[in-house]
């Protein structure tokens, strides 16, 4: 069993190392690599053989979950190009990014408070819009400008987001439950 551990995530799937990617192209040469060195076709083999198309099965799933979501995709091409996004230790946000943070935040407590799930679903609704269009900007500083710091900035306002998704979705549970 032949398999090149090094290559990138982007190589491995036949695509170009780029945000913009065919989505449908991805999806297939996912389904086309499982079906390759899915383990349960190497059942019948040695330990080796079992433990390499283990190893690579979890690498093909690691690089697919990475490429499918946009802001792993972009953190992912930060790191090709030698840029840390800083996610854990950069927390300086322009202020109006802060300040529109604190609104959100507000807005959720207000809603949870008030108990309204529609109230709360149509703030999701808000921070998904808001949320792909900032994916939109990540796409076109990595692939057009090729603005890597910038970018980085990108990364890390689309990380607030994934977390406010997520307070919301607590909130909702919270509501209901």
């Amino acid at each position: 069993m032949n398999f090149d551990f090094t290559q990138s995530h982007f190589a491995l799937f036949a695509l170009p190392p780029t945000f913009a990617l065919d989505r449908a192209q991805l999806d297939a040469r996912y389904k086309a690599l499982q079906s390759d060195y899915h383990p349960d076709r190497f059942a019948s083999h040695d330990d080796a053989t079992r433990r390499m198309s283990l190893q690579i099965a979890t690498r093909v799933n690691e690089a697919y979950q990475t490429l499918k979501s946009p802001l792993a995709r972009g953190r992912y091409l930060l790191t090709l190009a030698g840029v840390d996004t800083e996610e854990e230790t950069n927390t300086a946000m322009p202020m109006d990014f802060l300040m529109a943070q604190m609104e959100w935040r507000e807005a959720i407590a207000d809603t949870k408070t008030g108990r309204s799930v529609d109230a709360l679903e149509a703030l999701n609704r808000d921070l998904a819009a808001e949320t792909d269009a900032l994916t939109l900007e990540l796409g076109a500083l990595i692939d057009v400008d090729r603005d890597y710091p910038a970018a980085a900035m990108a990364v890390r306002k689309l990380r607030f987001l994934e977390k406010l998704h997520e307070e919301i979705g607590d909130a909702i549970e919270a509501v209901l439950f």
